[in-house]
């Protein structure tokens, strides 16, 4: 490194900025890392079911470094894709069910609904690959391939495929334990009991600017091992991220993108 770099607050700046950037490019790395080798890699170089041969990038089908869908209630970090009506869907209910499933409406649980549903093309985009900000599919309809997709959306009954009617599937937008759990933004400890006893106790500290909720699988504290709960109106709520994490990579036990193993 140069010795003479100013040390000054612009160069304390500085030093900041690529700290945090070389940080951000090893997590960055980890990430891609792990869903080179799932079924979430639709690239030219996807090994899974599907893939198309219109890009050798992998994350452009859920992310875009730019220009990304900052206005769709629930869109996870640089969401590169529409974000699904949340009308005609048809939850999970029985009456044996704890809580009532909260509706899909600002749900973290549509940004995997937005090809799960497969009432939108896998590659259809906000934010297209390549220089300027074109929207629309990420290349021609016919450079698909693999079984049970048509012109890149899903088209049969397989696990993937969702659709709209959730209620033969594990629930989702309901609250952890039957509900009876809430924190306010900045405690350490979640106030109340959970309606249903049997369920594990629940971590909560803000992090950010958020109120974060997880069950703890391992040591104290939020770690990546952990099953995250999703903070809807101060509640911790089950959402299809509690259980799966879409870029783990394909290896027993954790198969089906699972977060831990369901032995």
């Amino acid at each position: 490194m140069n010795a003479n770099l100013n040390t000054g607050p612009t160069g304390k700046r500085l030093l900041r900025w690529l700290a945090a950037a070389m940080l951000t490019i090893g997590v960055t790395g980890s990430a891609l890392a792990g869903i080179a080798n799932t079924k979430h890699n639709l690239s030219s170089s996807g090994t899974g079911v599907n893939s198309t041969t219109s890009t050798d990038q992998i994350c452009v089908f859920c992310h875009t470094p730019h220009a990304a869908d900052v206005t769709s209630a629930g869109a996870p970090p640089l969401w590169n894709k529409g974000m699904p009506v949340t009308t005609g869907f048809t939850m999970y209910s029985t009456d044996s069910m704890q809580g009532t499933a909260l509706g899909l409406s600002g749900s973290p649980s549509l940004a995997c609904l937005s090809c799960h549903d497969g009432t939108q093309a896998m590659d259809s985009t906000v934010n297209a690959p390549g220089q300027g900000l074109g929207s629309g599919y990420i290349g021609a309809t016919g450079n698909w391939t693999g079984a049970n997709q048509t012109a890149g959306k899903m088209n049969s009954a397989t696990v993937a495929l969702l659709g709209k009617d959730l209620s033969n599937d594990h629930p989702i937008t309901i609250p952890y334990c039957g509900g009876g759990l809430t924190a306010a933004l900045g405690v350490s400890s979640t106030s109340g009991s959970c309606n249903d006893s049997d369920f594990n106790g629940v971590s909560t500290a803000q992090i950010g600017s958020s109120q974060a909720f997880w069950v703890d699988t391992g040591s104290a504290g939020r770690q990546k091992t952990d099953i995250p709960l999703y903070n809807r109106g101060g509640t911790p709520h089950v959402e299809c991220g509690s259980c799966h994490d879409p870029h783990v990579e394909l290896a027993a036990p954790l198969v089906s993108f699972m977060r831990v193993s369901a032995a």
